[in-house]
């Protein structure tokens, strides 16, 4: 098969197409033909040489895939040969075909083609990991998320109105935010010109945010906890400001708030399995029925991944890149 390899860490032209071993389906997992991957900042810090897959996992980039089945290996029941799925991986999914454990498939949901159905298995599984399962998103409450035009923010705007809480975000500029109403979001602010702190109390009479979804980490700290609400929740899922910030923790126990931080990688594959199987049954009527879509900006061959990764580290795009087979 073909895949991207990273020979050297470095700019986007350290991705190159090249010959690569067939993965083989071991015991629990399947092997599947790919359709589409999609990029995320994980597989940006991989070829820049700042985030190693986990041990076991593929080298390969590509932390999500959709496709069809072409091999079932022992121990697995429920899926057969040329089913159509989607994944949420460890790695390995900007390749012809990728192995996957069976606990981390998704049938592709009804009303959703194979290729934009890559869009899908690592925002729903980030957001309600981390939203749902672990910060507790209750209707009437209200989520802040942060980066609202990427990936993970055009879907946890759409969760976020869905269970019916109340959603502001920050997004950099009118286009961007503009999108992010057009999703369902309440509150728009521009974090290159508003102080979301003082947006975020003047839109909620001084409450503060319920939930706080971040990917900005360190940089946000302070203000994240000047935002939330008393007893709200701040979920941290990515470092892109920095990973060492102080922390006022008598403001926190003033507020009686939680802050937590996790990584959907490395995570042990019955916890994936498990959020997987919380998504299918919480999420993916959602997607049945249209009231949750995957947000598409473009879609390049997966031997142009190098000029995704460069709109990805531009930030010009809303939603997800896809990268086609």
């Amino acid at each position: 098969m073909h895949a991207i390899t990273i020979e050297q860490p470095g700019g986007p032209e350290a991705l190159v197409w090249a010959e690569a071993p067939d993965p083989v389906a071991g015991q629990g997992e399947v092997v599947v033909e790919v359709a589409a991957s999609a990029v995320n900042r994980a597989d940006v810090l991989q070829r820049q040489g700042f985030y190693d897959p986990p041990p076991g996992a593929s080298r390969h980039p590509g932390l999500e895939c959709s496709g069809r089945i072409v091999a079932v290996g022992e121990g697995v029941s429920g899926w057969s040969v040329g089913d159509e799925v989607c994944a949420v991986l460890a790695g390995g999914g900007y390749a012809e075909r990728v192995a996957i454990p069976a606990g981390q498939l998704l049938p592709v949901p009804a009303g959703v083609d194979l290729v934009t159905a890559a869009a899908l298995p690592e925002v729903v599984t980030t957001v309600w990991s981390n939203v749902f399962m672990v910060a507790g998103l209750r209707p009437g409450e209200t989520l802040l998320v942060h980066g609202g035009s990427s990936g993970i923010g055009t879907m946890a705007i759409q969760l976020g109105k869905a269970v019916g809480a109340r959603v502001a975000v920050t997004a950099g500029g009118k286009e961007k935010l503009e999108r992010c109403a057009e999703l369902g979001a309440d509150i728009l602010i521009d974090y290159r010109e508003q102080d979301f702190v003082e947006e975020l109390r003047a839109a909620t009479d001084g409450a503060g945010a319920d939930v706080i979804l971040d990917i900005v980490g360190a940089k946000y700290l302070a203000r994240n906890l000047d935002a939330l609400a008393v007893n709200g929740r701040l979920a941290v899922i990515g470092l892109q400001g920095g990973v060492k910030a102080e922390l006022n923790l008598g403001a926190l126990m003033a507020k009686r708030a939680a802050v937590t931080a996790t990584s959907l990688r490395s995570r042990p594959l019955e916890e994936k399995a498990a959020i997987v199987a919380a998504v299918r049954e919480h999420v993916w009527p959602l997607v049945a029925t249209g009231r949750v879509r995957p947000v598409v900006h473009a879609v390049y061959p997966m031997a142009d991944a190098a000029e995704a990764h460069r709109v990805m580290e531009s930030s010009a795009h809303v939603g997800k890149l896809l990268l086609t087979v």
